[in-house]
């Protein structure tokens, strides 16, 4: 039974439940229900909607509530308003547009809509049977020290125009789950992960939203999760879950969103629709989860979130297949992701991102040495690169493509344009940060760099390997060895067969005066790609400042790195 902050007053609605409007209120148990809907509430949130139910049509002030449901306890003076937000958004209400509590300028709160009682009594007599017991309570009160100071407060209450809203000082944080796979989990799970990644993409589109990157919701991939410990351990607000049913021609979407501060959903919706229409139904969820949660998009967030990047069901398979061969980042994952790529193509010429996906693969040729022919190969990335982003200038993963392949090329300034252009487009994209930490590394600016790669961190709480190696990577240019040391062995811990992590790490051991740990890096290096070499690194690795790339050189030789 919930902890009632007026005992032993309201007990009969409290035992007895009763209705406001079509919501069913069961105060037991702090629950709503509505046809399926099924809302918990905390115990405070419940005791207002009890003291509300028992005075309906009343105005209710600030100093009641306190007084009966806050029990004349101090009390913050945003606590009663963030309560009624909380209530409000239980009910699904709408402050500017009320159904259920409307807000009396000045004056307090008032329950305008109809309630009815479960026990064969009339509402009216219920009602009135409340609100004598309230009065009762009200005149055996001792004024205690407490109720003075609360009549300082209610003085500058009065004095204070009423709020519906608190200020928010920071933006709203979400995390997209993974959605669960309800069909053939061998065939479309992949599938259902690429649905996933796109919500996330569309919502970090959105300028007064923070959105948590992939990485970090893929960690919970076929975990149970509980809202309340997510807000807890990275702040979240929303949590937007969900599972997919793909059949060969239909496809079901279930998806919800969770307030996790009430541990409420907030919204549920459910489609049915053809398989081809997954993009259309994908706008409608952003769409809707940005009403839900009563955000205002400018009109460059729509502009963005007008994007799709193609119609084509089997073309977004061939892609997504793409995808997973290139996550293994071997040769030959690599050339077959590229293969994948180019039948997405084949099928939809205007397919921009299997554009951008291509010069990726190009690119990372280039800089592991899986190519005969390096400029020729790098020149055809920034083709593939270029025609990406001019099929489509509104997707961020197209600009970060080409950052990244014209950083491979040395154009320092057009890569930090690129990218720049990504984060415009998606404000919230932690991996454009972390290539901007690359860029200025790259530049030899490390204190930018490690500005950039924390903001990614915040953006993506289980970052990949390249956000502590470009970290480690800042900390050798800033001559922080052991600094340099303990981020580079974190990010290796992630990514074994990164070259370039054991090519810093192994600088930053010789700089320590580690030499044995250097020597056995740099064997290790040879064993990952025999074609990491001093002369191959110095080809290939973006160092604009020629003294920092002789120096980091130099401690690659004393390694016993080969020419």
């Amino acid at each position: 039974m919930c902890n009632w902050g007026v005992t032993g007053i309201l007990a009969n609605l409290a035992q007895t439940g009763f209705s406001i409007d079509d919501w069913q209120v069961n105060p037991s148990e702090s629950v709503l229900k509505r046809k399926d809907e099924v809302v918990h509430l905390e115990p405070k949130v419940m005791d207002v909607l009890v003291y509300f139910a028992s005075r309906p049509g009343d105005v209710i002030t600030r100093e009641e509530l306190e007084r009966d449901v806050w029990k004349g306890a101090l009390v913050g003076y945003d606590a009663v308003t963030k309560t009624i937000i909380k209530l409000r958004k239980a009910l699904q209400d709408d402050a500017r547009s009320p159904r259920y509590i409307a807000t009396i300028s000045k004056k307090g709160y008032q329950l305008i809509t109809p309630v009815s009682f479960s026990t064969g009594t009339t509402p009216s007599a219920q009602t009135a049977h409340a609100s004598q017991l309230a009065n009762t309570y009200h005149v055996k009160r001792n004024v205690s020290l407490v109720g003075l100071v609360l009549l300082i407060l209610i003085g500058v209450y009065w004095l204070a125009p009423m709020q519906d809203e608190p200020v928010k000082k920071e933006l709203p944080i979400v995390l997209v789950l993974p959605f669960e796979n309800r069909g053939d989990h061998d065939k479309h799970d992949m599938f259902v992960d690429g649905i996933t990644e796109d919500v996330i993409t569309d919502l970090s589109k959105i300028s007064n939203l923070l959105v948590l990157a992939s990485h970090a919701s893929f960690q919970y991939k076929g975990k149970k999760v509980n809202p309340q410990q997510l807000r807890k351990d990275h702040k979240v607000d929303y949590v937007l879950q969900g599972s997919i049913r793909r059949l060969e021609k239909t496809l079901r979407v279930n998806v919800q969103v969770v307030d996790t501060e009430t541990n409420t959903n907030i919204w549920a919706e459910r489609y049915d629709r053809n398989v081809d229409d997954v993009f259309l139904v994908q706008n409608e969820l952003t769409h809707r989860f940005v009403n839900e949660i009563a955000l205002k998009l400018t009109r460059h967030d729509e502009q963005q979130l007008m994007s799709k990047v193609t119609t084509n069901i089997q073309a977004y398979d061939h892609f997504l297949s793409g995808q997973r061969l290139s996550r293994q980042q071997t040769k030959e994952s690599n050339e077959q992701a590229r293969e994948a790529y180019q039948r997405a193509i084949k099928i939809d010429p205007s397919y921009s991102r299997a554009y951008g996906a291509i010069a990726y693969t190009m690119a990372l040729d280039y800089r592991l040495g899986w190519t005969d022919t390096p400029v020729e190969t790098l020149d055809r990335a920034l083709t593939m690169a270029e025609q990406a982003t001019l099929l489509d200038a509104n997707i961020p993963q197209t600009f970060w493509v080409l950052g990244y392949v014209r950083l491979m090329r040395k154009e320092y300034e057009d890569a930090r344009k690129a990218v720049t252009k990504a984060i415009s487009i998606a404000p919230n994209y932690a991996d454009g940060y972390g290539l901007l930490a690359l860029i200025y590394n790259s530049l030899g600016k490390p204190q930018e760099a490690i500005e950039y790669v924390s903001k990614g961190m915040q953006l993506n709480p289980y970052y990949t390997w390249d956000y502590p190696y470009n970290l480690g990577r800042a900390n050798y240019l800033l001559g922080n060895y052991d600094k340099a040391i303990t981020a580079l062995e974190k990010a290796q811990a992630r990514n074994e067969n990164a070259v370039p992590i054991k090519l810093f790490l192994t600088a930053s051991y010789i700089k320590a005066g580690r030499t044995e740990d250097a020597e056995w890096t740099a064997e290790q290096l040879q064993m990952i790609n025999p074609n990491t070499t001093i002369s191959h690194t110095d080809k290939t690795i973006p160092m604009a400042n020629t003294k920092l790339k002789k120096s980091f050189l130099d401690d690659l030789r004393k390694s016993g790195l080969p020419e």
